[in-house]
């Protein structure tokens, strides 16, 4: 029993560590910094839910926050459970750095949002589709945005194994302006989940944001929530 539970902890480092090489490879120029994330979904009754979310973004481990994200939002959940329509309301308080110096300025705004999500499996494996289209108050400026987001849910046991609770999560999502330029960002990530039980999902993972010119890589941990 304890080489099968060792064997099972070094396959866990070593797809860790494989998932990761390519965003450590990314990150020479770019700083490290950590991503504090509540996902909650709050179900009304078999059709509708409400959704609430929390990120608190750093700069650095904890303490120097670049972004605090809060979102809500109202959906209808339809085909037998596969997708779901959602409108929503997101506030994003953002703490800039000044170029050259060490003062910040604050920017606040207010961001109206629908999605569309699909999910569906191909095996083992849980694929999830999110199309969100985003109308942005950013102080006195107006912007829209389109973002495309892909995961992959994959258990790492068989449905029999005691340890059939964890697996791997990866994701891209890439993010289009409606003006110049198109480009916005584009994210992808890697990590390791354990289903706590039906409700709740921990997660910690490796995530690269690359612009145009510059990338940034975060940690990130995760909950996910329903109730």
């Amino acid at each position: 029993m304890r080489k099968i539970k060792l064997n099972f902890k070094i396959k866990m480092v070593a797809i860790t560590l494989g998932l990761m090489l390519p965003f450590f490879a990314q990150a020479q120029d770019s700083n490290l910094g950590n991503w504090l994330i509540y996902i909650g979904n709050k179900k009304i009754n078999q059709n509708w839910n409400i959704h609430n979310e929390v990120q608190y973004r750093n700069y650095n481990a904890i303490g120097d926050l670049e972004q605090l994200l809060l979102r809500t939002g109202l959906g209808y959940t339809f085909d037998e459970g596969n997708s779901n329509f959602l409108i929503g309301y997101g506030y994003i308080l953002s703490k800039n750095y000044v170029v050259d110096i060490d003062d910040k300025i604050s920017i606040n705004e207010h961001r109206i949002f629908q999605q569309f999500t699909s999910k569906q499996n191909v095996g083992i494996i849980k694929i999830n589709h999110r199309y969100r289209f985003e109308q942005r108050f950013i102080e006195d400026d107006y912007k829209m945005r389109f973002r495309y987001f892909l995961g992959l849910n994959i258990p790492l046991m068989k449905e029999d194994d005691n340890n059939k609770n964890f697996y791997i999560s990866a994701y891209n999502e890439i993010f289009l302006n409606t003006e110049s330029s198109i480009f916005d960002r584009n994210r992808v990530y890697g990590g390791i989940g354990y289903q706590v039980n039906k409700n709740i999902k921990l997660e910690l993972g490796y995530m690269n944001q690359f612009f145009e010119s510059r990338s940034r890589d975060q940690i990130n941990v995760v909950t996910f929530v329903n109730f």
